[in-house]
């Protein structure tokens, strides 16, 4: 039942190269969803389109870099003049460079900023539009369980986070007259090379620590086919997946 309300659907992947947006790409491929890819890996995303077409999906791609609104707008445009329409915005691409507020490490603040919450901004505006004018749409808005808490070492990850979550139930409510369903998908600890860029040795460790018990970045995946294949009147806002033995 799920692929049928799936089948035919085009979506929009930010961050698609790896982690939790290749998963969500590949997965909503088989589901029979039209997947457009950005991310800034060229070879990445080239051999995942490949994949994604040999196996019978249908999948295009365009470099993005989702720091900057022309890059966004351009991914969206290529959507159009390959697939005609989009269907679903899903603003996954994000870094999470962890470290204490007292190492002053200010061009990762900067970084964070601009990717996690700046990014969605401009994937929230190059789509909104086209859903208007078509009166329906989804936008899938992936934050973190950082979003709902704090820890020593995540204040500015967080705080980007919960931004994601306040911006996602601003645009809720404003989009209701045009048909507009908005998701934030909040994952634990899951396997993905989101950590692999944080260079404040405390936090590598601490990361690392929890490590053990990460889950499949294919949890999310599901996730969000479930929660675009609902009904048009079932607008599932919020969900949090984390793995079972995640005490917090």
């Amino acid at each position: 039942m799920e692929s049928e309300n799936l089948r035919g659907k085009v979506a929009v992947i930010t961050g698609a190269s790896s982690g939790i947006g290749e998963a969500i790409a590949r997965y909503l491929a088989t589901q029979g969803v039209w997947v457009s890819l950005g991310a800034r890996r060229k070879d990445k995303l080239q051999a995942l389109e490949e994949q994604i077409n040999s196996s019978g999906g249908r999948a295009t791609i365009q470099i993005t870099d989702i720091t900057q609104k022309d890059s966004v707008d351009g991914l969206i445009r290529h959507t159009l003049n390959t697939f005609g329409h989009v269907d679903v915005m899903i603003n996954n691409a994000g870094v999470m460079l962890l470290s204490k507020l007292e190492e002053l490490r200010v061009e990762e603040w900067e970084a964070m900023i601009d990717t996690n919450l700046k990014g969605m901004l401009y994937g929230i505006g190059a789509v909104l539009p086209h859903f208007k004018s078509r009166m329906q749409g989804q936008f899938i808005n992936i934050s973190s369980l950082s979003g709902h808490r704090v820890d020593p070492t995540s204040a500015v990850y967080s705080a980007t986070k919960f931004a994601v979550r306040a911006l996602s139930e601003g645009l809720r409510q404003e989009i209701k007259p045009y048909n507009i369903r908005t998701t934030v998908i909040s994952p634990g600890i899951i396997q993905s090379d989101l950590t692999g860029g944080i260079t404040d040795p405390f936090a590598r460790e601490m990361v690392k620590g929890m490590a053990a018990m990460a889950i499949s970045a294919d949890a999310i995946a599901h996730s969000v086919a479930h929660a675009i294949c609902q009904p048009g009147d079932v607008d599932i806002s919020e969900m949090i997946i984390r793995p079972t033995a995640q005490p917090y």
